[in-house]
């Protein structure tokens, strides 16, 4: 199976940001109302995959919002007309935060972008007085082990050997989070929320990591499938994470939760069968008469591979088979990571039938050339090969 470097350096590619479909440009700006008083948000970064997700959001419920980043990414996501509410400063967290000035105000700051933790010393400091509420977008990969089912919160953090190391890489991702976290809490004790998610799926994810099954399973034949249908896998929809920092924001909450799918909700099984039942609806052809032939997508049958016979293919967890890790050892709570803490502040998960549904039809509103170059998951040709593989093996 893969190491653990590699597993990193995958989840590592799952928390950067992406691109967002033009599928979730505009939001229902009649929708209902902000909760109390209308907040003034400075979300750090904000172009990315979750936060233009956020900013969705926040509008529809009357929020004024300041976005400050680069101006790299997606540097046209929010420009028009349609978007003159959202105020957008230029400027760089590592050497440069003058556009923020010196005496601005905010209700609270969205950091989206915390990966080093003198970056979020940085921000935090310069507004530790001029704002009430600091919330650091950090991820389950800060926990040193997955290695116990329904673990929580308290579970022990991942460290570096080298404190001073600031280098994003698979081995140090999740530590440099776990610091971050701690560089935010240091500047303004007692007013700093830290939401920890998993995997971050849905619409604009450019990761391909959750995309790859629905993807498949539109393709239509015969799907290799990991491990068995009770293996356990867990993720949260970009929307409902984006929904949680909001109410988290407007409720005034602090502390540190893990933000996922509710724990050992959704197995493997319940997961392709669901891409299956969502691909054969999207590929229904009505016909008047017959014959009525329908696309690829609306027939797909699975076959499930164990583990080991995937190891000796050479085929890895997550990377090739993704949202999927054995649950044993080091990883033997995966997908089964406790969100009591959030759901008891009001994380709300919607239907995993939504999520494929949206997933699928942003992954077909993309370009042919980009659909011919997934970024995980294995190739048409290279699973045909296992496949045959394993049927010659049994």
């Amino acid at each position: 199976m893969a190491s653990r470097r590699e597993l990193l350096k995958a989840g590592l590619a799952c928390a950067v940001a992406a691109a967002l479909p033009a599928c979730a440009r505009t939001a229902a700006r009649d929708a209902a109302p902000a909760r109390g008083t209308p907040l003034k948000i400075l979300v750090l970064g904000g172009t990315g995959f979750l936060g233009p997700h956020f900013v969705a959001a926040a509008r529809a419920r009357g929020h004024a919002l300041t976005l400050f980043n680069r101006g790299k990414s997606n540097p046209g996501r929010f420009e028009g007309e349609e978007f003159a509410d959202i105020e957008q400063l230029r400027g760089d967290r590592k050497v440069d935060l003058s556009a923020l000035g010196d005496t601005r105000r905010w209700d609270a700051v969205l950091d989206t972008s915390a990966y080093i933790p003198g970056d979020v010393t940085r921000s935090a400091r310069l507004l530790a007085k001029r704002v009430d509420r600091y919330l650091v977008v950090s991820s389950i990969s800060v926990y040193a082990k997955t290695d116990t089912p329904g673990q929580d919160e308290d579970a022990t953090l991942a460290t570096l050997a080298d404190p001073t190391v600031t280098e994003v890489t698979g081995e140090t991702y999740g530590a440099l989070k776990a610091l971050c976290e701690r560089a935010a809490e240091a500047e303004l004790p007692g007013r700093t929320m830290v939401v920890r998610p998993g995997l971050i799926v849905g619409p604009g994810d450019t990761t391909d990591r959750f995309t790859y099954w629905p993807a498949r399973a539109d393709r239509g034949g015969e799907i290799l499938a990991p491990g068995s249908t009770d293996d356990p896998t867990q993720f949260i929809d970009v929307r409902d994470l984006a929904d949680f920092l909001l109410l988290a924001l407007e409720q005034r909450h602090t502390g540190i939760v893990n933000a996922d799918a509710p724990a050992g909700s959704i197995t493997m099984g319940r997961l392709l069968a669901t891409c299956q039942e969502v691909s054969r609806r999207m590929n229904t052809i009505q016909c008047v008469r017959a014959p009525c032939p329908q696309p690829p997508g609306h027939d797909s049958t699975l076959t499930w591979v164990p583990a080991a016979f995937l190891e000796a293919q050479g085929v890895s967890a997550w990377q090739d088979m993704p949202a999927w890790i054995p649950a044993e050892g080091d990883y033997a709570g995966f997908g089964r990571i406790s969100t009591a803490r959030a759901q008891a502040l009001g994380l709300r998960t919607r239907p995993l039938e939504e999520t494929v549904a949206a997933t699928l039809e942003y992954w077909r509103s993309l370009p042919d050339e980009r659909k011919a170059q997934p970024k995980a998951g294995l190739s048409p040709q290279r699973e045909a090969e296992v496949l045959q593989a394993w049927h010659a093996h049994r």
